[in-house]
């Protein structure tokens, strides 16, 4: 089992930025890619970011590009997402995610390990 731990989630004003962080424990070494995604009021549970944990490749949904940055921490077994410009339509619950397959995924369904979520609202 893998245990994920989001923090850093906040309400902000529009144009400001917030990193979000999520350590990992347990069996992290079977984890290839993690990921953040998030799930707005109403909303299906949409993928924002996922970065491969060995290359440390990277990937966004097209929304997020050029605001957004993941990154990691192979030390601490954390992952960041860096929000920068944030804009209201980024508010929602921030979930972190990990994925057991060597695929690169953007489903939800694909992740197989959950943190419990961080709100970020971003008032205009």
């Amino acid at each position: 089992q893998v245990q994920l731990n989001e923090s850093g989630g906040e309400s902000v004003q529009a144009g400001g930025s917030l990193r979000l962080s999520c350590a990992a424990s347990g069996r992290t070494f079977s984890i290839y890619t993690r990921g953040w995604f998030r799930q707005a009021p109403g909303k299906e549970r949409e993928f924002v970011a996922a970065i491969r944990w060995s290359s440390g490749n990277t990937y966004y949904t097209d929304s997020v590009k050029g605001r957004f940055t993941i990154s990691r921490d192979i030390a601490k077994n954390t992952v960041y997402l860096q929000m920068n410009s944030l804009k209201p339509e980024d508010t929602a619950v921030y979930y972190c995610a990990a994925d057991r397959n060597n695929v690169m995924h953007t489903a939800p369904l694909e992740y197989d390990y959950w943190g419990q979520g961080t709100q970020v609202t971003v008032s205009s």
